[in-house]
Parts: C-alpha cells; sequence; structure tokens
C-alpha cells in the first residue's frame, strides 16, 4: 500500500484535492468555515465548521458531485502573498484563520494563500496547476474532530478522502480499503468475542476471555525469546516521582501526555515509559565492566495522556504494555547489541511471516532535543555502523529522532500491503549522563564511567501489535496464537461424552479445545465455528472415531488441505508439532 504523504507528487495531488472539497463544501453550505486539511498517509481529510449542521456519509455524495462540476470547470490554481497584517483584515470573519494567522511569529511574515475561481484559502502549498486534473477522488468518510483535539472546543466535522492521478490506482485503493473493512480488528473483536472498548474510559481495553488467551500467549512466546537471548526480566513501580521525570528529562519535554497524581503534596505521574525506572535498577548497586552488556527486559504497562480523538482502537490507546527492554552498554559493545538485537527482531518476525519486505530507517536528531550536536553526530554515526554490520539496509528519516537519542525503526508490510512501524532501536547517551540520571560502572581503569543505553523494542505496543495481527490475518490466526486451537464436534448428542473426553485428552497437553456439545446440528455448529471463530482445526466424532478412539479433523482451509483422520495420540503430536515450532500456518 502506498503512503500518500510520503509520495511527493501523490502529496501535492491530494492537498490541493483538499482544496477543491473545501470549495465545494463553500458551494453546498456558504456559512461553512474551515480549520485544517493536511495530507495524510491514506489521502487527506478537512475539518469544517457548518455551525449547527453536522456532515454525515449522505453528505458525500453530493460533494462529490459538486468537486467533479468544479473540477471539469477548470480553473487554474494562483498562488498570493500577503503581509500578516492583510491576512487578518482579509479573514477577518474567520475565526479559525485569524487563530492560526495569530500564531505566527513576525508581524511582517510573508503569508501564502491559493485561489481557484472563487474560494481563496491559506496555504504554504505546492499545488497542481488547475483542479482540471483532480478528477480521480473518493470521499471515504465523515468523523467528529475537536477543533484542536480539545474537548472543551467546538466539535467540528471531518471528512476524509484520497486522489490519484490514475483512475485505475483509486480503484485498486479502494478495492484495498474495501478489504480493510472486512478486516477491521475492532469489527473482528467484536465478532471474536476478543475485547471490547468503553466510551466512558477512552483508550482503555477491556480484554475477554478469548482475547486474553492470545494476549497471555504473545507474551509469553516473547519472554521466551528473551530470556533465550540473555536478557533479565525486571518489573518497575507504575507511579513515580516527579523528581525523577524532571532529572530524566521527561517532565520537560514530555509532560502534556503524562497523567499527573498527588499524594502528601508531592506531584508524581503515571509512568508513559520505562526508562527512568531500568536506570534506577542499574544504579541499585555498584556495577562493573564486567556486568556489561546488562539487558534488562520488562513488560511494562504504560499509560499516556493521548488526545481523544487520536485514539483508535486497540492501535492507538493510553494504556498498553511494551515488550520493552533496556541494555546497558559500552561504546565498544554498540555494535555487537544492535546487530544482536536485529537477528532476534528478524527471528520474531518469521514467526508472523514478516520478515519479507522489512523496511528500516534510521531517524536523527529532531529539534526538540537535549545534548549538544557533536553528540548526536557522534551517536548517529554508531547506530549506522551497527545496523550496517547486522546487513541491514536502511533510509534516513530526518528529525525523527526521539528527544534523546537517534533510533532505528523498524516497518513491516502486512497481507494486504499496509506498512507499519513496530520494532525499534535507541541509542542514548543523555539518560545514563551525569547531567540526567547519572548512572556509572567502574571500568577496566578503575575510573566511573557512564554507560551508553539502548532503548529497544521488537512488537512495541502488545496491544497494537495484536491489532495488526487481527487485521492481517482476518482472524484467522495460526494455530500457537489462537484462542481456540482444537474445536470438538459430535455428529449426534450420542457422541457428547466421546466430544468432551477428546477435549479434555487434549487440554492436557495445553492445547485450547472445546467440546461443543450444545443442541444445534452438526452443520450449524461447524458454520459457526468457522466464521466466528475460525478455529485452525475442527474434529468430527461420530460412532466410528468413538469405536476405534480417533477423530477426523478437518482443516480451517479446507480448500488446500483434505480433511484426514488420526488417532487421538497422533493427532495431539501434530499440533503440539505446530505449536511449539510456531508454524504459521496451521
Amino acid at each position: 500500500m502506498i503512503n500518500i504523504k510520503e509520495n511527493e507528487k501523490l502529496s501535492v495531488m491530494n492537498h490541493s484535492c483538499a482544496h477543491l472539497m473545501a470549495q465545494a463544501i463553500k458551494h453546498l453550505y456558504p456559512n461553512a468555515k474551515f480549520w485544517v486539511g493536511p495530507v495524510i498517509e491514506e489521502g487527506f481529510y478537512y475539518d469544517v465548521d457548518l455551525g449547527d449542521i453536522t456532515l454525515t456519509k449522505e453528505d458525500l455524495p453530493a460533494i462529490e458531485k459538486e468537486m467533479k462540476k468544479l473540477a471539469k470547470d477548470g480553473k487554474r490554481i494562483f498562488r498570493e502573498e500577503i503581509s500578516k497584517k492583510e491576512a487578518l483584515e482579509k479573514f477577518a470573519d474567520d475565526p479559525y484563520k485569524i487563530d492560526l494567522i495569530e500564531r505566527m511569529d513576525e508581524e511582517n511574515t510573508i503569508i501564502s494563500m491559493y485561489t481557484q475561481g472563487d474560494f481563496t484559502d491559506l496555504c504554504r502549498g505546492p499545488h497542481v496547476e488547475t483542479v482540471k486534473l483532480l478528477k480521480n477522488f473518493k470521499l471515504l468518510k465523515v468523523s467528529g474532530a475537536y477543533w484542536k483535539g480539545d474537548a472543551s472546543r467546538p466539535m467540528l466535522s471531518r471528512v476524509y478522502a484520497v486522489a490519484f492521478y490514475k483512475p485505475n490506482d483509486l480503484k485498486d485503493y479502494l478495492k484495498m480499503m474495501e478489504e480493510a473493512d472486512k478486516r477491521d480488528h475492532r469489527k473482528l473483536g467484536v465478532q471474536m468475542d476478543l475485547f471490547h472498548l468503553d466510551p466512558e474510559d477512552p483508550g482503555q481495553i477491556f480484554w475477554h476471555p478469548n482475547g486474553w488467551k492470545m494476549y497471555v500467549t504473545l507474551q509469553d512466546y516473547m519472554r521466551q525469546k528473551v530470556i533465550k537471548d540473555g536478557y533479565q526480566e525486571v518489573n518497575t513501580p507504575a507511579i513515580m516521582p516527579r523528581t525523577l521525570w524532571e532529572r530524566s528529562g521527561h517532565w520537560g519535554h514530555y509532560q502534556k501526555n503524562m497523567f499527573i497524581t498527588e499524594s502528601e503534596k508531592r506531584l508524581f505521574a503515571v509512568k508513559p515509559m520505562n526508562c527512568p525506572g531500568a536506570l534506577e535498577i542499574f544504579k541499585s548497586r555498584t556495577r562493573s565492566y564486567k556486568d556489561l552488556p546488562l539487558r534488562l527486559a520488562e513488560f511494562g504497562h504504560c499509560v499516556r495522556n493521548e488526545p481523544s480523538g487520536t485514539l483508535h482502537g486497540i492501535m492507538r490507546v493510553r494504556g498498553f504494555v511494551q515488550d520493552d527492554a533496556h541494555i546497558l552498554c559500552t561504546e565498544d559493545q554498540i555494535e555487537a547489541e544492535v546487530k544482536k538485537f536485529c537477528l532476534l527482531l528478524l527471528d520474531v518476525y518469521k514467526d508472523f511471516g514478516f520478515d519479507k519486505n522489512l523496511l528500516v530507517k534510521l531517524s536523527t536528531m529532531p529539534e526538540d532535543h537535549v545534548g549538544d550536536e557533536k553528540t548526536w553526530q557522534h551517536a548517529e554515526a554508531a547506530l549506522s555502523e551497527a545496523c550496517k554490520a547486522a546487513g541491514m539496509e536502511y533510509e534516513i528519516q530526518p528529525g525523527e529522532g526521539a528527544f534523546y537519542g537517534p533510533k532505528l525503526e523498524f516497518t513491516l508490510i502486512d497481507a494486504i500491503g499496509r506498512q507499519w512501524q513496530c520494532g525499534t532501536i535507541q541509542l542514548d547517551y543523555q539518560l545514563p549522563s551525569a547531567e540526567r540520571l547519572n548512572a556509572e560502572y567502574i571500568g577496566a581503569d578503575n575510573q566511573k564511567h557512564h554507560p551508553v543505553m539502548l532503548h529497544r523494542a521488537v512488537l512495541g505496543s502488545l496491544e497494537r501489535f495484536m491489532g495488526i495481527l487481527i487485521e492481517n490475518y482476518a482472524g484467522a490466526f495460526p494455530a500457537w496464537l489462537h484462542f481456540e486451537q482444537v474445536a470438538v464436534v459430535p455428529v449426534g448428542n450420542d457422541f457428547n461424552a466421546y466430544s468432551q473426553k477428546v477435549a479434555d485428552f487434549l487440554s492436557v497437553a495445553n492445547i485450547r479445545a472445546k467440546a461443543y456439545t450444545g443442541d444445534d446440528n452438526m452443520k450449524s455448529k461447524i458454520k459457526a465455528i468457522s466464521s466466528e471463530h475460525k478455529t485452525p482445526y475442527i474434529l468430527v466424532v461420530g460412532a466410528k472415531e468413538q469405536e476405534e478412539e480417533t477423530v477426523t479433523c478437518r482443516f480451517r482451509f479446507s480448500s488446500q488441505l483434505p480433511q484426514k483422520t488420526f488417532s487421538l495420540k497422533d493427532f495431539r503430536d501434530y499440533v503440539l508439532d505446530k505449536v511449539q515450532t510456531h508454524y504459521n500456518g496451521i
């Protein structure tokens, strides 16, 4: 799937189409006022205030019709530069534009605006030459969005859309979007009874038994991987004092995203990240260079005060757990540790089928950062060399590093071509420094030194990764991960006891099996199990199976694998082999 925001030509096309959409809305709703209309990965959106009117999906065809009429008219798009004073006068009746203009620094700032026919809007540009080029677009959906993401401000209508140069590109994109809608983790989460989200508690997930089985399986899988890779698991407090966050730098750079609480006249914050806690463990006793590298893994529950308008299912939440780890090492160990991490990441992604077409990006120093530029340059060079030593190519993302250090980001591609940034490893000279948390070890020269800190995660947020898996597999999870690995269905009630015996036999081997002994007939049970649970193995048992102590297995992908009869022991061993090897099929 193409990222429109990163495609320069398509980005210009979509931003121009946002202006066309705004012009069409203005024609249909003369009192409309507009906030912002940025290009995003999936196209663009525009936030519009229609007073007492709220746009709905039913309004979109009329807006599309007006857009096509305007595009056919073929007006050219003109750029004009005016002063801040002139802009304030021109948009005096538009509070949204006035807000944008007044936040510009200098009184004599040159402001650009673009005009097409009877519509003018503030914009940096660039744009296409004429609206005649804006033929292939589609308005996708409409939702509510608070102005500036603030619930105390007006609710605006946010219209999402996308535009392409070629009609077939638009057709292919819409087909992909249709497939993505079928895979929507929010829909499948309800259908498969995995979790629910409560609007009274935004950004928090209520995991149901089915979903929690998978969540714990995923967490235990990662726990086994990291322990085997030389990590020690730790756990740090959920709430830590303001003084610690001030020393770490998070209070100054991240406070707006932190939940603050007070006790005994002291301020505390619910941790939005785990790194300061890991360093407190490192500092709890005297460390030697012989202790390094020290790899501390933590499935740390974090909470971040994300704006409610940015939340999305279980993909973007306020409360989440990271498969987090912090490696304390010397500079000489950076290359080996980054390479070791890359190999771990590839090993994990392979078990989910994500090891192909992996994208790697090196994010460099942002404007809002701590530490001097020379240290940053040194850190970026070290991470770059380590990445090359791991045999992985990368591209540069200028200015996208964390405030404390550069990072490598690993983006996987799912079954329908969408990109998801998950894994990351960040090189940090700042947090362990004397100016921050002052972590020290005794070197071979018997002097005190500050370690380098590597922040790393393979999956990232377990909640988000679960959402990715739901959509990637469309709910048809590999057997080792599925909440229900085996469904046992009797051909009639006379065989309920044998069905339960089979399920119990498999359960003893830690295979997640359930006997369906209800009153529905066999066909109804199999249809429900296949469509709702997408269970990998459905065992049908009747007189012959009971007499011979066998099972007849219907595989989930019956078109690929014919049904097969197993002895109980052979079927148990078959499933255990698939589960224990984390086989990505069935």
